[in-house]
């Protein structure tokens, strides 16, 4: 890995390795088969790229030019846009509007309503928007114990050591390692949202909430 890094601190080289997991399937059963995918965060493509081989067009967004660097397809179906999600404004709606990475879980309640904002903005009167959230259930169960857990995706080990927190706010590191013995850690803060906080969020975003999409409740949908 060359060492370059997101403004956040994310390892670019990294996340290119990063394959999906399952998610381009949930999220093309839950929209109308070929329909435009605005993939806000889209990092190196980890879920652009499988969503176009389900023949998606897909607009992605990110804030780094060194992740858009890595997302590549054919013109007719991809268009890359470098730039905040929170100050986006194509001008234009989208029938599904993507925000994973648990983005939603933000600890800052300001920057969660404006990107649930720009999700609403740019989302077309009967579509949907896609989001990927950690659920009460995942921080109760962290909360519990505290204890670091360790899991694979793909060929990079992945363990999170929860480090503190306040019944609300966890703080914790994510560590990664490599086939290849590349490492990386990443420290960050996630906050624990109720049912109640959810949906006050989107409301106040002009949304809705619709359904979750997995068993464990990892996905959900919003309509207006």
């Amino acid at each position: 890995m060359d060492g370059a890094v997101t403004r956040d601190g994310c390892p670019v080289d990294l996340y290119a390795l990063l394959p999906a997991t399952g998610e381009p399937a949930l999220i093309h059963a839950a929209v109308p088969p070929g329909a435009e995918i605005l993939d806000l965060g889209c990092g190196a493509g980890r879920l652009t790229h499988p969503l176009i081989e389900l023949g998606h067009p897909v607009t992605a967004v990110d804030n780094s030019a060194g992740m858009l660097a890595h997302v590549r397809g054919p013109a007719a179906v991809l268009t890359t846009v470098l730039a905040d999600i929170e100050t986006l404004d194509l001008d234009r709606r989208f029938p599904a509007v993507l925000l994973a990475s648990h983005l939603l879980n933000t600890p800052d309640d300001r920057l969660r309503g404006r990107l649930l904002a720009a999700c609403r903005r740019h989302l077309a009167a009967d579509g949907r928007v896609l989001i990927q959230w950690l659920p009460p259930a995942w921080f109760d169960r962290v909360f519990a114990d505290m204890r670091a857990v360790t899991g694979r995706i793909g060929g990079i080990e992945v363990t999170d050591t929860p480090l503190s927190h306040d019944g609300t706010v966890l703080q914790a590191v994510c560590t990664y390692r490599a086939e290849d013995g590349g490492a990386w850690s990443h420290r960050f803060a996630t906050r624990r949202l109720s049912r109640a906080d959810l949906h006050a969020a989107l409301a106040g975003a002009g949304l809705r909430f619709e359904r979750h999409l997995d068993a464990g409740r990892h996905w959900l949908t919003a309509t207006v």
